[in-house]
C-alpha cells in the first residue's frame, strides 16, 4: 500500500493572485522562490505550478544576468537575510 503524505498539499502563490508574467527586476516577488544561499528551489518545495515555476527561474536567471541577484555566496560569509538591502 502507498504511504500518505506526512505534509500538506502546497498550493501556487501566483496561481491564487493570477500573475499572468513575473517580471525579473521585481526581486522581492520570487524571493521565496530562492534559498539563503541563492540556489532556486524546486517545485516540491515551494508549491509552485509547473508553468509559473518556470517563469520563476527565467526571471531569477535574468535577474542573475544583470547582476540583481548574486550567481553564488560565499560558504563563509552567509548572509542571514539576503533581501534586507533590497
Amino acid at each position: 500500500m502507498a504511504e500518505k503524505r506526512k505534509y500538506k498539499k502546497r498550493y501556487c502563490k501566483y496561481c491564487e493572485t493570477k500573475t499572468d508574467y513575473i517580471d525579473f527586476k521585481n526581486v522581492s516577488s520570487f524571493k521565496f522562490s530562492l534559498s539563503e544561499r541563492f540556489k532556486i528551489m524546486p517545485r516540491r518545495l515551494t508549491g509552485n505550478c509547473k508553468r509559473h515555476q518556470d517563469m520563476v527561474t527565467i526571471a531569477i536567471k535574468r535577474a542573475r544576468q544583470t547582476a540583481m541577484i548574486p550567481y553564488i555566496v560565499d560558504r563563509q560569509n552567509v548572509v542571514t537575510n539576503p533581501f534586507e538591502g533590497l
